[in-house]
């Protein structure tokens, strides 16, 4: 294993946690390639973090991309120069290009999940869409990258649960608990030709991928389960679920099913029905009522006041 060199790319808060635990649990990485803080703005990227500290900490050097795809020639030339055997993520919302993974002795390791197993659930924000769509399980999986999304032979996979408490946070806990574990002992497996790889079986499906303008609430479609995932799936460090009173966008960031079977007759649904002292309030929903606890607003909530689209 001493002659492998590893090369770790990354520019994600969850990819940070796992790749300073691999470096702490005597995983040797000889190069970082990471995104700056001024790239990190540039791609809008939900989640950021900047890997500097932890490279000047163990010593490794850094190298910025011309362009978050790689794409670009010189980047290539880099990885052509320095002849990685194993490339690992740290959170990289980008394909790797093809040329760039044909430099790889032993490839890239490519971290997905869904609720079910590969091919299902391929693309964007599945962690996101998972609590969206009120899912029970989730499933992180390893493969060795090919030039498609996710569609590499799988080596090694864990499950973790959704509960009602959860939400995009506390699954990113999750996350960064069973993909540590699995790539602390896959990866010396990998270096030493030691891992057996499975083809995925069945007919893949895509997550789309998910923009800040996706974040609207519709009070009058939806019941109050969907609304409830929907901020959970979207609360920080997402841009947020929001709704508007009249012109003035509203983030709610927490709330909870409050009750199903206390009613407000006339009310509205997206409809302010109580404000308590505390500034948490409840909105009157198809099916239910909500309680919002944390929500980010430049005016005052009130009794009556009513959620909605941009007028």
């Amino acid at each position: 294993m001493l002659d492998k060199k590893i090369c770790m790319i990354g520019c994600h808060e969850v990819g940070y946690n796992i790749i300073k635990y691999l470096l702490e649990n005597g995983i040797k990485i000889n190069y970082f390639v990471i995104l700056s803080p001024h790239q990190g703005k540039k791609y809008q990227i939900s989640g950021y973090f900047d890997f500097t500290s932890l490279a000047s900490k163990y010593n490794i050097p850094i190298r910025y991309p011309k362009l978050y795809s790689l794409q670009e020639q010189e980047d290539l030339d880099f990885f052509r120069e320095h002849n990685f055997d194993l490339l690992i993520q740290g959170g990289w919302q980008r394909l790797i290009p093809k040329k760039v993974l044909d430099t790889l002795s032993i490839g890239g390791i490519g971290v997905h999940g869904s609720a079910n197993f590969l091919p299902y659930g391929r693309g964007r924000s599945p962690l996101n869409w998972s609590l969206i769509e009120g899912r029970k399980r989730f499933i992180m999986q390893l493969f060795i990258m090919k030039s498609g999304a996710d569609d590499g032979d799988i080596f090694d996979y864990e499950q973790f649960d959704i509960n009602e408490y959860d939400d995009i946070k506390t699954l990113y806990y999750k996350n960064s608990i069973v993909t540590k574990r699995m790539l602390l002992r896959c990866i010396p497996k990998l270096l030493n030709s030691e891992i057996e790889f499975f083809s995925q079986m069945g007919e893949p499906s895509f997550y789309p991928k998910r923009t800040s303008d996706d974040g609207m609430i519709l009070w009058e479609k939806w019941n109050i389960d969907k609304i409830n995932n929907f901020i959970r799936a979207l609360t920080k460090p997402y841009p947020g679920a929001f709704s508007y009173i009249g012109n003035e966008k509203i983030y709610i960031w927490k709330a909870q099913l409050f009750d199903r079977s206390i009613k407000y007759n006339y009310a509205k649904y997206g409809e302010v029905v109580e404000v308590f002292d505390n500034e948490n309030f409840i909105i009157n929903c198809l099916d239910g009522l909500l309680l919002v606890t944390e929500y980010e607003s430049n005016i005052s909530i009130k009794i009556n006041t009513i959620f909605g689209v941009n007028d």
